[in-house]
């Protein structure tokens, strides 16, 4: 898969299969209607493409609104990267963007700039100033530019939906579980490790602490969880925590990894966390001691899973 950061940089004469949206989370449904674009565009002869817009128009034209999205821009392209699509557009959104007139968006960027010859989209799909572009037009247009439109069925669509819906209700709830199943992979939180105030060290679990930096991406609920990374060409088994540290009075969220048999310099890499399964919630203990006595037994019971399971 080849992607492109601005669909005025694609420069391909091929025909092409296309579809447009969001796909957040990249789970069961949207893999569906991927896989059959895909298959779609190979019996045909053709390059199949994914159009997505970031930031996501909401970002951009609800000021106030509080987004937060199962993935990170790079996140969704590593996942989209498994699909077997030819190409990830991911164009810029902008307010002037969202000015072109549906019509526009059609002649110009769908027929002129992608050589659409075949479009596969939502029933519920609105594009172009004011939202004024929807499957009614596209199925017009389509016979004056020469290109075909499917539409995905409403129960689909609606699978999608309900699927998003319930993968942000589990996480909010520390179902993890659940939210796994719907995604078809492990939940993931991507960032940075930073400094932090190294209290798990002096304790005997030192942690990464992850700086997540895009504002975003959905946090899961507080909580210990076993995860897992990718470090180099290892696979490292831990345990997580997210949450304020209520122990040590702690005044801000933070995500920090104790990883098990693993002693490694990791400031300042970037690593990729995958939530595996959720261990407890987080709580205020006694002491510090008691917390210790806690943390051992979280290990204990992360390490059992972890034989069970893998």
């Amino acid at each position: 898969m080849k992607t492109i950061n601005n669909i005025y940089n694609f420069s391909g004469t091929e025909k092409t299969y296309i579809t447009i949206g969001t796909f957040d989370g990249v789970h069961f449904g949207h893999q569906k209607i991927i896989e059959k674009l895909v298959l779609e565009a190979k019996m045909a002869g053709k390059k199949s493409i994914l159009l997505t817009f970031f930031p996501h128009p909401r970002m951009v034209l609800q000021k106030d609104s509080k987004i937060a999205l199962i993935n990170t821009i790079k996140e969704r392209e590593t996942l989209l990267a498994k699909t077997g699509l030819d190409y990830l557009i991911i164009h810029p959104f902008s307010k002037e963007f969202s000015m072109m007139t549906a019509l526009d968006f059609i002649e110009n960027l769908l027929v002129n700039k992608l050589n659409v010859s075949k479009l596969i989209i939502g029933y519920d799909h609105h594009f172009g100033k004011n939202r004024e572009g929807n499957i009614k037009q596209l199925t017009g247009y389509s016979k004056q530019y020469n290109f075909n439109v499917e539409e995905i069925p409403a129960q689909d669509i609606d699978e999608v939906s309900v699927s998003s819906t319930k993968i942000r209700a589990a996480l909010a709830s520390g179902n993890l579980k659940t939210a796994n199943n719907y995604l078809g992979y492990s939940f993931m939180i991507s960032g940075t490790v930073v400094n932090g105030k190294q209290l798990g060290g002096k304790i005997g679990f030192p942690t990464a602490n992850i700086d997540v930096k895009e504002s975003y991406k959905l946090i899961p609920k507080t909580g210990v969880y076993v995860v897992q990374s990718l470090i180099g060409n290892q696979v490292v088994f831990g345990m997580m925590n997210i949450g304020n540290r209520p122990t040590v009075d702690g005044d801000y969220q933070t995500i920090e990894v104790h990883f098990f048999d693993f002693d490694k310099n990791l400031y300042h890499t970037q690593l990729t966390i995958e939530l595996i399964y959720f261990l407890r919630d987080e709580h205020k203990f006694d002491s510090v001691t008691s917390l210790i006595v806690q943390l051992k037994k979280d290990e204990e019971t992360a390490r059992a899973y972890l034989l069970a399971n893998f």
